[in-house]
């Protein structure tokens, strides 16, 4: 893969923190609350950041976030090839849980009339289009952070399956506070609070991300079978690729 020139993190931004081992094993049983306080506390709020896809599970670590500080920045990456009904909804939980710090991130147009002019790359090789829409952009929006904190569940199965609540992706911590909690209770957060759903997700999609690597999932699938159905692929690379070698 080639290599993304993007700025570099400072060496202490990465040498003051604790290791992610030591913070996993201390948190391996924390509520998602408090994994997101822990993060506050290891790396300032200014160089903390929560990515979301503001997809069907979203709301509620967004509302735990924003419950511990609303403030902290949160990373959304508008890939061109979002449902509407995504867009609208991240305007609709900016506005119901009062974030004050939502970027969105978009890919480079010299990337997209390059290497995708036509706009059929998700089709003949989603991996590069997953590269160039969702990765290398991340890669750019995280630059100045050390540490990220993301939604993912092990419920989720696959490569989620045994997540730790804290690891490193070559750089910076990552945080996943929601790695041991329950479908059970995701749905509880969302009811407690009165959460607004994802709108696509009344008509069966379980797991949204882009459009036409989206489908809807039957209520005997895994949550994510609606992505890149047909194909090996399970992810988008996020967080499959480390950051150091994007």
């Amino acid at each position: 893969m080639t290599a993304l020139a993007q700025p570099a993190v400072p060496e202490r931004a990465v040498r003051d923190v604790p290791r992610a081992e030591e913070l996993a094993s201390a948190l391996q049983t924390a509520s998602p609350a408090e994994v997101i306080a822990a993060a506050l506390q290891t790396v300032v709020r200014e160089r903390l950041a929560v990515v979301s896809s503001f997809g069907t599970e979203s709301a509620a670590l967004l509302k735990v976030m924003a419950d511990v500080d609303p403030a902290i920045p949160v990373v959304f990456l508008d890939t061109g090839w979002l449902f509407e009904e995504t867009l609208a909804y991240r305007d609709t939980l900016i506005a119901a849980l009062g974030l004050r710090d939502v970027r969105s991130i978009n890919p480079l147009d010299g990337t997209l009339s390059r290497e995708d002019p036509d706009r059929e790359l998700w089709f003949s090789d989603p991996d590069a289009c997953c590269r160039i829409r969702k990765v290398e952009p991340l890669a750019r929006a995280l630059a100045p952070f050390s540490a990220w904190i993301n939604g993912r569940k092990r419920f989720h199965g696959g490569l989620r399956a045994d997540i730790a609540v804290v690891e490193t992706d070559g750089i910076r911590l990552k945080f996943n506070p929601f790695a041991n909690v329950s479908r059970e209770e995701i749905e509880a957060i969302y009811r407690l609070a009165n959460l607004p759903p994802h709108p696509l997700a009344a008509s069966g999609y379980r797991s949204v991300g882009c459009m036409p690597c989206t489908s809807r999932t039957s209520a005997d699938e895994d949550v994510r079978a609606g992505r890149w159905r047909g194909r090996a692929k399970t992810e988008c690379g996020i967080h499959t690729v480390a950051t150091a070698q994007q």
